[in-house]
């Protein structure tokens, strides 16, 4: 039996990844969906924290997914914020695929690159089903112009979203510049305006996507989503619990998403039930639950292995067929027992 172990640089989960966004966001869908056939198995994260850098984190999250995919792995994903003062994205990762029959790792994947894009290709997913079905909104607003948004709006705009007007907040306003030179197509919209004030935004936005670094809820006041916005809460915990008890509210896994003191959590903990929760993205999806405009609509997603898993086997699978790995063939030495 042979146990060649194939590397995938960042180039390559990129080229693959850019060259067809929409077969990316299919196949997050069906992680998703084999996920809730119970064709998977996604334990929590584990969270490796520093007592020196308490800002810091190294986070591992294991997973298995089937559904004739049949591969587990882990992604290893660092986040070290003072990175981005230093001029170089705060995170970075790898994710390890093992085969399913043996247990032995075959391909080590670069995965900030895959991390960033299955979260995109989950807001985008969320997106569309959540307006029921449209690629088409007035007024799109950023909270946090990093590389998490830089890679939702490329996900919105690479798969045909109609997006008149766009604006930008960071808490750093020369990212929100930066944002607006290097990342927005100006020709798209109408107007593209970075704004000084969240609630701002908030107000004058019909999709709002939040991709902070927030530790802890920001934005508390309710009368700001009066006009029902969808709101992408893809970094969980910038929304006060009060916004989502007024709202219906999705995710990824209910059991996953309260924990670690996301805005959910923080809504389980002071109503003690999870009642408010509509239902998951699958559920959307399947048609067992439903949404509609007569509240605001939140996405929170907490982000699971088994879309890394689905987005790098993918991954894997274009680049050895087009020859695009680095292949290793006695990386693994002792092999007769």
């Amino acid at each position: 039996m042979h146990f060649d172990l194939s590397i995938i640089n960042g180039r390559t989960v990129s080229n693959i990844i850019r060259g067809d966004l929409d077969a990316c966001i299919e196949i997050v869908r069906g992680a998703y969906l084999a996920h809730a056939r119970g064709q998977s198995v996604n334990p929590d994260s584990y969270f490796l924290r520093f007592p020196d850098k308490p800002d810091c984190r190294i986070i591992a999250l294991p997973a298995y997914l089937g559904d004739g995919i049949e591969v587990a792995g882990l992604k290893w994903i660092a986040s070290y914020p003072g990175n981005v003062t230093r001029g170089f994205p705060r995170a970075s990762a790898v994710l390890v695929l093992n085969r399913s029959d043996t247990g032995y790792p075959f391909a080590i994947l670069e995965s900030s690159i895959i991390s960033a894009a299955r979260t995109a290709a989950s807001a985008a997913l969320a997106a569309y089903w959540l307006s029921g079905r449209s690629r088409r909104v007035h007024s799109l607003g950023i909270v946090g112009t990093g590389l998490i948004a830089r890679y939702v709006y490329e996900f919105l705009i690479g798969t045909g979203w109609a997006i008149e007007n766009v604006r930008l907040y960071d808490r750093l306003p020369l990212e929100s510049d930066k944002f607006k030179d290097a990342t927005c197509d100006l020709e798209r919209h109408r107007t593209v305006t970075v704004v000084s004030d969240v609630a701002e935004l908030v107000r004058a936005s019909d999709l709002i996507v939040f991709t902070t670094v927030a530790a802890k809820p920001h934005v508390t006041d309710v009368a700001l989503f009066e006009h029902n916005p969808l709101v992408l809460h893809i970094s969980l915990r910038d929304l006060g619990p009060e916004i989502l008890l007024r709202s219906h509210n999705v995710v990824d896994d209910i059991e996953h998403v309260m924990k670690a003191n996301t805005s959910p959590h923080l809504a389980e903990q002071q109503t003690g039930n999870r009642d408010f929760v509509t239902g998951t993205i699958a559920d959307i999806m399947l048609e067992r639950r439903f949404v509609d405009c007569d509240r605001p609509i939140i996405f929170s997603p907490f982000g699971m292995g088994i879309l890394d898993l689905a987005v790098g086997k993918w991954v894997y699978d274009q680049a050895v067929a087009a020859g695009m790995d680095l292949r290793l063939s006695d990386f693994f030495f002792e092999v007769v027992r």
